[in-house]
């Protein structure tokens, strides 16, 4: 019996529940509701690229401000949304409230994205529509001694944790497998420096060209651009998909909500 939500107005590990226009992905476009949850086992800085776009769920993680009810309610005022994007953070550590998702999802004929790093296999009781998988390669592992906005980064532990946990092949494998369909989103810098790892990482796991949704690092309108043209350039000679991060080209640094 997998876990579910018992309480509808218990404050859940919830930091944003929104409308918005899917930004990333095969679904970019879409009106959507996203759910954001705060938490992640990983701690993602890419340089030049800065730390994950959404670090207040994992660098320094909010706290939760969201019941069940909230989403429920945002459906309700918002009928003509079908789409729900779930990410974090890092959804697949809280299971019961996906699980939950799921139950509500089926209910209303909404279509479920869930973005990931793929670390944690995750079980539902409906399968998700859409993983939306962003492994994270070695560009991802913060580097000690390096200055930040957000400070130097001298955690030690952290670094190394993140490094033991950043690609799980084994629950990617079995995530696509359990769910309904998936893509693959790497990050790529302007460098292209991590071609041969995610190249030798889609071989290994047999992943086809059309499930494969590159994105341009960066975290700020004008690190993005500097990485945009290269990784567009490149996914129209390798024949993969570009995917551009429209929230930040339209917000900046600034959080939708």
């Amino acid at each position: 019996m997998l876990k579910r939500v018992e309480d509808y107005s218990k404050v859940l590990p919830i930091v944003e529940v929104y409308t918005a226009v899917q930004s990333e992905g095969s679904r970019q476009g879409y009106p959507t509701i996203v759910v954001r949850t705060s938490g992640c086992t990983h701690r993602c800085y890419f340089g030049e690229g800065g730390w994950c776009d959404s670090w207040y769920t994992s660098i320094h993680p909010e706290k939760g401000k969201y019941a069940f009810n909230d989403i429920i309610k945002m459906y309700d005022e918002n009928p003509h949304i079908t789409e729900m994007m779930l990410t974090g953070g890092s959804p697949t550590m809280h299971p019961a409230l996906v699980n939950e998702l799921t139950h509500l999802a089926n209910e209303r004929n909404i279509f479920v994205t869930i973005e990931t790093e793929g670390s944690h296999f995750l079980a539902t009781d409906y399968p998700i529509n859409l993983l939306s998988i962003s492994p994270k390669f070695s560009n991802s592992i913060p580097v000690l001694g390096v200055k930040t906005p957000q400070g130097a980064i001298t955690d030690e532990k952290m670094v190394t944790r993140h490094n033991k946990l950043r690609l799980n092949k084994d629950a990617i494998k079995k995530s696509i497998n359990y769910h309904h369909d998936y893509h693959i989103k790497p990050v790529l810098d302007k460098e292209l420096s991590m071609v041969g790892e995610v190249e030798e990482f889609l071989n290994e796991l047999e992943i086809p060209n059309e499930k494969v949704w590159a994105m341009p690092a960066g975290d700020t309108r004008v690190s993005l651009m500097e990485s945009y043209p290269v990784v567009m350039d490149f996914v129209r000679d390798k024949g993969w998909r570009f995917t551009g991060r429209a929230h930040i080209m339209a917000f900046d640094t600034e959080r939708e909500v």
